[in-house]
């Protein structure tokens, strides 16, 4: 075999190895787009249906008309988005802050503090919930939003500071001491010079953020307890009942609860791929 047939091969395979993992990860989803459109009778059927046929509009309208537990599925809507947003902008500020503090200045137990954020990610989420129950509740921020995006700063801090940790050390230092040569502030310096060459790094951390918190349900179990301050996955287990299961609600539910989260990614990828190139420095 010639080499360029092996190199043939071996991009073929490479190919097709690419495509098979792409229909694997993209499997759920299509399931799900598809069962929210099916009727009962096809979503408990034994026989594999690829399609709905015909198309209903049954789950989606009851999700929009009914709600879910009396409720409007804007209002979940909007709670999530509410407690997303609110991570991704407090997370980002610290995070940004906690970053260059780290890559910049030499104290001590820097060392340490990096390790240690380390040793916070690989912590799991629910060994920490009952001290954290126990200190948003002497907070007063129990059953409040404002308790579940605390919660959620904490859980994206870590890892948020780790990688923009690395954006800032990228940049070069003497780019900052030029800007201070000419006479500009350290604020000055951190929002004109610094922030412009992190922000891809930002917007990558504002996304790990996003997707955390748009789809926590542990805390927000247990957190919040009126109705009408539930977020979109603690919402989705109303469908759940001790008899049986409503598939085509949840089903339904879940594609609309996807949406906001493709809207995001298309915002923000434009911007990402921009602050790329204008982050790159020439030597």
């Amino acid at each position: 075999m010639n080499p360029k047939t092996r190199r043939k091969l071996g991009k073929f395979g490479l190919n097709a190895a690419g495509i098979a993992v792409f229909l694997f990860a993209i499997f759920p989803v299509y399931w799900m787009i598809t069962a929210a459109f099916k009727p009962n009778d096809q979503l408990n059927s034994t026989t594999f249906i690829p399609f709905p046929m015909p198309p209903t509009l049954e789950h989606v309208e009851r999700a929009f008309t009914k709600g879910i537990n009396g409720n409007s599925i804007w209002t979940y809507m909007m709670n999530s988005v509410i407690v997303s947003v609110s991570t991704i902008i407090i997370g980002a500020v610290f995070a940004l802050l906690a970053a260059t503090a780290v890559a910049r200045f030499r104290f001590r137990f820097r060392t340490s503090f990096l390790i240690l954020l380390l040793i916070v990610q690989m912590v799991p989420s629910e060994a920490l919930l009952i001290p954290l129950f126990l200190n948003v509740r002497q907070m007063g921020l129990y059953n409040e939003l404002l308790g579940l995006i605390v919660i959620n700063v904490g859980l994206t801090l870590p890892f948020s500071v780790w990688m923009l940790r690395t954006f800032v050390a990228a940049v070069p230092k003497e780019l900052e001491e030029a800007s201070w040569i000419d006479g500009a502030s350290r604020f000055t310096t951190f929002w004109r010079v610094l922030f412009p060459l992190v922000a891809p790094g930002l917007v990558a951390t504002s996304i790990f953020s996003f997707i955390t918190a748009w789809n926590e349900f542990v805390f927000a179990l247990t957190l919040i307890e009126d109705s009408d301050k539930f977020t979109m996955p603690r919402a989705l287990s109303f469908f759940v009942g001790q008899r049986s299961t409503d598939w085509g609600g949840i089903m339904a539910a879940s594609t609309l609860m996807t949406i906001p989260v493709l809207i995001f990614f298309l915002l923000v990828q434009r911007r990402m791929v921009s602050g790329l190139v204008a982050g790159a420095v020439k030597g």
